[in-house]
């Protein structure tokens, strides 16, 4: 989409998009089938019968596919978490139901219907797409990652809320960071602080993992002087929004940065096990003694946005390496204390920053003043504290319920809540308001439109990959959104609408430009 905007839309991308539909089409016309067969076969017993559910026509969805992708790393199912308990006697034929329409990541096995015991009441949690146009199904779940404006459930049913579940990159699902994408839902759970059930610190177990005992400044210097950089780059993943290897680069121009992935490689890992790359996504001990030796790493996430934050960033501080980070511009205000990172955007250039290593490098007191937060008291920071104690979901911490679990009963909680509010605006006669409809906001996601990595977009030339790839995809994103609420709006359900109102709106961006 070159430089600028959404109206600088290609036609080769619209000759793009049929070519892909048409080959969509011919692959859900064979899944259809399967997937028919597939429901046909379903089991009438457990919660699913008991409920109704199996006894449901097909909600008339199939031609929707339905896209599994499995969630991110972060996630560790605990044995069908069924809620802290409540004294909810109504029977499960009376419950709200709420839909995993992204099945990949529900979260009870090994059935595909559940009953949850949640705070203010309980509900029926299912992965069978059956119960999709129930009248009780009161809530349908996405995954933000496999969620496609083309692919939704349509027509949308006025009794249902959507909900949005998406700990992962930006970069997965860009339509979610405008504003005609998130307003498709009703409740999120994202990164973002400002969301409705933030997933912020997903990959932070606890205070105690920052205060990881840290190799010897001692250790470190033997390192260098066996002829190791002072700086760790260990990426794989290499065109990405961020265009984070287009500053490494230049950096490298100005210190050695030992680059053991894919991206910018320039040394190889001692053994072949620390270079499958399934080593490297664990907290292996051996690859973690490693790449502990390192007094810097750098720690670029792969799209920019606030409170977008990983284990590029919090496992270099367990292990008591200095993150070199460039992420979420909010980063500081989760730091442990004020002088734990290294901030890539406090210097103006890539030549400056390699001067400020450098420097550190050589004078070991002051490099150890990154590291004091992991003294005893160091961790000065009550909101991150505050943030972890009050989080009621785990990381990899078997005795709470993981995050999805967690998302299903504030759905739950708020399903219920609205059903009450609703019977008693019925009951009433108007005389108590009915439930005001809650709408996700921007801020729930909204993250900005990809920038170079070095250097400005004028710089870049008209056939750069990056320029290319992630510029399209952040604008297209924003026509895909609006596509989908004009559908909603006109209460379409054919699949081939949505084409044609992403034609209407590309040649309206194309006149006003």
């Amino acid at each position: 989409m070159g430089g600028g905007g959404p109206g600088l839309v290609p036609r080769r991308v619209f000759a793009w998009l049929w070519a892909m539909l048409v080959l969509a089409w011919g692959a859900l016309a064979v899944e259809r089938l399967e997937r028919l067969e597939r429901l046909e076969s379903v089991e009438e017993e457990g919660p699913a019968a008991e409920a109704g559910l199996a006894e449901e026509a097909p909600c008339g969805t199939q031609e929707w596919a339905p896209g599994a992708v499995p969630p991110g790393a972060a996630f560790v199912a605990a044995a069908s978490y069924r809620g802290p308990g409540n004294n909810d006697t109504r029977s499960n034929k009376v419950l709200p139901i709420l839909l995993w329409w992204s099945g990949s990541l529900f979260p009870h096995f090994p059935g595909d219907t559940e009953r949850i015991d949640c705070p203010r009441g309980s509900c029926l949690v299912t992965r069978n797409r059956r119960a999709a146009r129930h009248r009780r199904t009161k809530a349908l779940i996405f995954y933000g990652t496999d969620f496609r404006a083309y692919e939704a459930p349509l027509p949308r049913l006025p009794h249902q809320t959507w909900a949005l579940f998406h700990e992962e990159s930006p970069m997965n699902n860009y339509l979610l960071s405008h504003p005609p994408g998130i307003r498709l839902f009703n409740y999120t759970a994202t990164f973002r602080r400002e969301s409705d059930y933030p997933l912020t610190l997903q990959w932070l177990p606890g205070a105690g993992y920052l205060r990881g005992p840290a190799l010897s400044l001692a250790q470190k210097d033997e390192w260098r002087r066996r002829g190791y950089g002072p700086v760790l780059y260990l990426q794989s993943h290499c065109d990405v929004p961020s265009d984070r290897d287009r500053y490494v680069r230049e950096l490298m121009k100005y210190i050695q940065v030992d680059s053991y992935g894919k991206c910018l490689h320039n040394r190889e890992l001692p053994s072949e096990r620390l270079r499958d790359t399934s080593t490297a996504t664990t907290e292996d001990s051996e690859f973690m003694t490693f790449i502990a030796r390192y007094k810097f790493h750098l720690a670029l996430e792969n799209a920019i946005c606030d409170d977008y934050m990983t284990e590029k960033l919090w496992r270099p501080m367990h292990l008591g390496a200095v993150p070199v980070y460039r992420g979420s511009p909010a980063v500081r205000d989760w730091m442990p204390n004020n002088h734990s990172i290294i901030l890539i955007d406090d210097f103006e250039s890539p030549q400056e920053l390699a001067k400020y290593l450098d420097f550190l490098d050589k004078n070991g007191e002051e490099y150890m003043k990154y590291l004091e937060y992991k003294n005893l008291g160091g961790i000065k920071n009550q909101f991150l504290l505050e943030s972890l104690e009050k989080r009621e979901w785990g990381v990899n911490d078997m005795t709470l319920p993981n995050y999805l679990n967690g998302f299903e009963c504030f759905i739950c909680d708020r399903e219920n809540t609205r059903v009450k509010e609703e019977q008693e605006h019925k009951k009433s006669k108007g005389k108590i308001p009915a439930p005001k409809p809650r709408i996700a906001q921007f801020k729930h996601m909204g993250c900005p439109m990809p920038t170079p990595g070095f250097g400005s977009i004028e710089d870049i030339s008209g056939g750069d990959s990056w320029k290319e790839m992630w510029l399209q995809d952040y604008w297209q994103s924003l026509d895909q959104g609006e596509a989908l609420t004009a559908m909603i709006h006109h209460n379409e359900s054919h699949q081939g609408k949505f084409w044609d109102y992403m034609h209407e709106i590309f040649l309206k961006r194309m006149n006003q430009h």
